[in-house]
């Protein structure tokens, strides 16, 4: 979708779609919210009581207890696109969780992640919704690695949660064959959710859900694994990327003052900044068309004293100064 108010073929799906989900919403939760149930399916069908004006044919609005649960819609079920975005929500959530980890803010851009990957088909499923994953986590670019390439190394432990009422007194002996296990003995197990162990009669199979593998960091690099799945974040910060955190950070403060002015979202605004930080400066000045665009701005300036008329706002280790004003259309 774009910026502007045109609605444009994304948004329509996604209104439509939304429109379905609130509606089938409406009718699970009529039996115990009666009332908001009804009145929130009302709400979301009043646009067939206005087509059906428009057509000149008959309507009777009906309440949500009188309705028929929707049929299953077979051809809507696309299990492979469902795995993607399984695969997109898994990444995106173990990036963020290094993120937090390592307190490095959302608002901050990072360079690439690195994904292993142990098949083509999970490569292809998650190429297919990479541009939505570097939106969530902000990031720059993902880049596949094979798992045989060396450059992230796994450790596995035992889950005794899991592990210990399943084999009991042999325990002991699972566990010092889990020790014994190669990288390709946890390739294997990611691939096949099983494996069989090295041990003495009768054969011992364990799955994935009865270890822990660990990836371990490498210099530059946060690494996180979970079920099999494995992300890399380069957490080097170049200078470019840090002014581009420093401007989203900006745009989120004029935001929120914006907000706080009681400013309409269609207002133009004027921006001036006192200029007395050389970092802060040199990082606005570099990224001025995005942060105009993103706060509806006709102009950013940099001024040597803004003569006690500005608005103190900390931001990280800076203290804005700023002037915001409404511009007359």
């Amino acid at each position: 979708s774009t910026g502007s108010g045109e609605l444009t073929l994304d948004k329509k799906a996604a209104y439509e779609t939304l429109q379905h989900c609130l509606t089938a919403v409406a009718q699970l939760m009529s039996p115990i919210a009666p009332f908001y149930g009804d009145w929130l399916y009302r709400r979301l069908t009043e646009h067939v009581r206005t087509e059906s004006k428009l057509n000149n044919t008959p309507f009777q609005h009906q309440s949500v207890h009188l309705t028929d649960w929707h049929p299953v819609e077979y051809d809507w079920i696309d299990l492979d696109l469902e795995e993607s975005m399984q695969l997109a929500q898994d990444i995106s959530s173990l990036v963020h969780s290094l993120r937090k980890g390592h307190k490095i803010k959302v608002r901050q851009p990072l360079s690439k992640i690195l994904i292993p990957v142990l098949s083509d088909k999970t490569r292809r499923q998650i190429e297919s919704v990479v541009p939505i994953v570097l939106s969530e986590v902000n990031i720059k670019t993902v880049e596949f690695v094979h798992d045989d390439s060396g450059i992230l190394k796994k450790k596995i432990k035992p889950n005794f949660k899991a592990l210990g009422p399943k084999f009991g007194p042999r325990m002991k002996e699972v566990a010092a064959a889990i020790a014994q296990m190669t990288e390709d003995d946890i390739k294997v197990l990611e691939r096949d959710n099983e494996l069989a162990l090295s041990v003495a009669e009768p054969p011992v199979f364990i799955t994935l859900h009865e270890v822990e593998i660990i990836a371990e960091d490498v210099p530059g690099w946060l690494v996180a694994s979970e079920d099999g799945l494995t992300v890399a974040l380069d957490v080097t910060i170049t200078d470019e990327l840090r002014k581009e955190g420093i401007a989203r950070d900006f745009v989120n403060r004029i935001q929120n003052l914006r907000k706080d002015s009681g400013f309409d979202v269609t207002d133009k605004i004027q921006i001036s900044l006192q200029d007395d930080n050389a970092t802060l400066t040199e990082a606005v000045s570099s990224q001025r068309d995005y942060i105009c665009q993103e706060v509806q701005a006709v102009g950013l300036d940099l001024v040597a004293d803004l003569n006690g008329t500005a608005t103190e706002i900390e931001m990280d280790e800076f203290l804005l100064k700023v002037r915001v004003e409404v511009i007359d259309n």
